[in-house]
């Protein structure tokens, strides 16, 4: 082999040891910047359905409407529940319990939670029919939401 095709050889080898080198660098370059960006469109794609679900939490919450009014057992006492949407306590308690009152309801145990919505459970005396008692309490309920706006 003469000195001068020898030098051709290694200076070829050096070329494409450059060449395969910045490929490498590009497709790294290339590699990087499309993980980024599909992390950016992940992480877009994630706050999108965050959102959507935090409307559709609300919308669930704005139209939950619930009365129920059930005997337990053969004990002589009526189960009442009440959910709705949140309103201050004293907006919905007060006049629930005015219902109990006017329809001469003796109300052994209440409960009232109003952190994500307005829920109450009563435990009430069984002198009275369970569906009139249900249809007082909802149109107390439908009332109060409609005055306070939220319905």
């Amino acid at each position: 082999m003469h000195a001068y095709s020898f030098l051709f050889v290694l200076s070829l080898d050096y070329y494409i040891e450059k060449l395969s080198n910045y490929t490498c660098i590009c497709f790294v370059k290339v590699t990087r910047s499309s993980i980024i960006m599909d992390a950016f469109l992940y992480i877009y794609r994630l706050k999108l359905q965050v959102e959507a679900i935090k409307r559709e939490y609300q919308s669930l919450i704005n139209h939950i409407q619930e009365v129920k009014v059930e005997k337990i057992g053969t004990t002589g006492y009526l189960a009442v529940t009440v959910t709705c949407k949140k309103l201050g306590d004293e907006e919905m308690v007060g006049p629930i319990m005015e219902v109990f009152e006017k329809m001469n309801v003796n109300v052994v145990q209440v409960r009232v939670s109003s952190q994500h919505f307005f829920g109450m459970e009563a435990i009430v005396e069984d002198n009275i029919d369970a569906a009139i008692l249900n249809q007082a309490i909802l149109r107390v309920v439908q009332t109060q939401t409609q005055k306070i706006g939220l319905d």
